[in-house]
């Protein structure tokens, strides 16, 4: 037995070694020569594709699938490039024709809307006009908050309306900004839809998360006291929103009637939530035959980039978080009671920042460790620097951190006197580098570090296609990989090895006498070996 223990460790160990060390990787096609190896992994739950897609070295993102046939709301979670789920998207428009993108929790994006009414409930209704005029309005907002200068031509228009319904989503594609992610953009909404009275859909919003902050203890900015009102608004009113009600425009056009007859808003204020599934560009809902197309109406038009279809890059242009690290503002919607930061600008190019000290350590990012580890480069030698703030890149999977007195800077080896410095992590790539707000430092970039072994442990998933709930076969057909019993026992116990895929006692007995068997008979020659070879080839 204890022979049989020692060759045990000993094919242990070969395993290992062949894991660490793999003799080559497995082929997996590519849609072209320059691109990467294909990612195409289906997950029965959210938080799987997530921490996949978090631990890829490829440029990956998470979308939602909804099948016909099963029930309502169920949903398969794939991980992909964008480059090929478009390939497949359009080879196979009935397997993926209810698709979603997932707006990753902190991940920056763009300013996006989704506007419907009931139209019997609404007769005489103009949609289109409604449209146009909530996008003069908005525009209006951005350069009077923000600054920035937007029209109709930034915004790409989508329709999926029925007979009965009047269905549209607009994304902002702005030239030189984005949010620092979807709850921001919708608190940004919210405070610039204020003059509109309350309604059911809107108080049902604000209940239901929008105040993250809440629950860390901040001041909600929209809890209205019963005692005292009026006073109780004027506290609660951040700089932005006083900003935002220095001329209060006729917003009547944004009220609509549910089915019931029900006041509610044009704008769905609902889908600005943590890791939402917003309908992709060509997609309908299932069971509907309405897929999002471009408007008639629409005066956005794509700027294809080489090798890139028009219609491709009308669904780039369509992806709320396609966005990279390349110079953008980034637009925050801040709790009251704190400094009014309305911008954040992270350029490549340099810029002058404003001292906000006073927020050191301003929320966490979806990496809690990579913060710890942040932390650790800026509070030393007796300096305690701090995080300012931070904003998650999905599509490069890049986390970029604003640092606060802590100005050491690798171009000139010295403290910068007043400009504050970045440290920008990469997750895919497994390092960290400098960067700097200095106008003395405008293109510099450090040399990249590696990031602490710890925080790179990547979640343990083979990538074996028969380990995978889920395949999609060659006519785009996606089906359970295993028997449903199987699965849903691999599903409940994932660290456990069932006795009925594995075998019984009587199986490693008979395992153990055959090897035994085999060790005793005289070694099999090299020729022999290679003759079997030689047959099997030939077959």
């Amino acid at each position: 037995m204890r022979k049989w223990e020692d060759r045990l460790k000993k094919v242990e160990q070969l395993a290992q070694s062949f894991q660490l060390n793999p003799l080559a990787s497995r082929y997996k096609p590519r849609l072209w020569q320059c691109q990467p190896s294909s990612v195409w992994k289906l997950f029965p739950r959210q938080s799987m594709a997530i921490s996949f897609a978090q631990s890829s070295k490829e440029a990956v993102h998470i979308f939602a699938l909804e099948k016909e046939n099963t029930p309502q709301g169920q949903r398969i979670y794939l991980v992909t490039s964008y480059t090929e789920l478009w390939h497949y998207y359009r080879t196979y428009p009935q397997s993926l024709m209810h698709c979603y993108e997932v707006i990753p929790e902190g991940a920056v994006c763009k300013l996006y809307f989704d506007l419907e009414f009931y139209k019997p409930s609404n007769q005489g209704a103009d949609g289109i006009a409604m449209v146009s005029s909530l996008i003069q309005y908005v525009c209006d907002k951005l350069m009077e908050v923000y600054g920035i200068k937007c029209s109709v031509k930034d915004v790409l228009n989508l329709d999926s309306s029925t007979e009965d319904k009047f269905s549209r989503h607009l994304i902002f594609n702005l030239q030189d900004a984005a949010f620092k992610d979807n709850i921001h953009v919708g608190k940004f909404i919210h405070a610039i839809l204020q003059p509109i009275p309350s309604t059911p859909k809107n108080s049902s919003f604000l209940d239901a998360g929008m105040n993250s902050g809440a629950k860390s203890g901040k001041t909600r900015a929209h809890d209205v006291s019963e005692e005292n009102p009026a006073k109780t608004d004027e506290l609660a009113e951040s700089p932005q929103t006083k900003k935002c009600r220095k001329e209060e425009p006729n917003l009547s056009f944004l009220q609509v009637k549910n089915k019931d007859g029900r006041d509610c808003l044009f704008v769905d204020l609902g889908v600005y939530t943590k890791n939402r599934n917003f309908r992709l560009y060509k997609s309908s809902k299932v069971g509907k035959n309405a897929a999002f197309t471009v408007s008639d109406d629409n005066k956005f038009t794509a700027k294809p980039e080489k090798g890139v279809s028009v219609e491709e890059s009308v669904f780039l242009a369509s992806l709320v978080c396609n966005l990279s690290f390349t110079g953008q503002r980034i637009l925050t919607w801040d709790d009251p009671g704190m400094k009014d930061l309305t911008t954040t600008t992270h350029k490549q190019q340099g810029s002058h920042q404003s001292s906000a000290d006073s927020i050191s350590g301003y929320q966490s990012s979806p990496h809690q460790n990579v913060d710890d580890f942040v932390l650790t480069l800026v509070k030393k030698n007796g300096i305690k620097g701090s995080i300012r703030r931070w904003n998650y890149f999905a599509s490069e999977q890049l986390i970029v951190y604003d640092i606060a007195k802590y100005r050491w800077c690798e171009n000139v080896e010295r403290f910068h006197k007043s400009n504050n410095i970045m440290i920008v992590v990469d997750l895919k790539e497994e390092v960290w580098y400098q960067r700097c707000h200095d106008p003395e430092c405008k293109n510099f970039r450090s040399s990249s570090y590696p990031l602490p072994q710890e925080i790179c442990v990547r979640y343990i998933l083979t990538l074996d296609d028969e380990d995978q709930a889920y395949l999609m076969d060659e006519s785009g057909n996606i089906e359970l990989s295993q028997e449903p019993e199987q699965t849903a026992r691999i599903s409940a116990r994932p660290g456990e090895d069932s006795v009925d895929v594995w075998g019984g006692r009587q199986d490693d007995q008979d395992l153990l006498e055959s090897l035994e068997d085999f060790e005793g008979k005289s070694e099999i020659s090299d020729q022999l070996l290679l003759k079997c070879m030689a047959d099997f080839d030939s077959q």
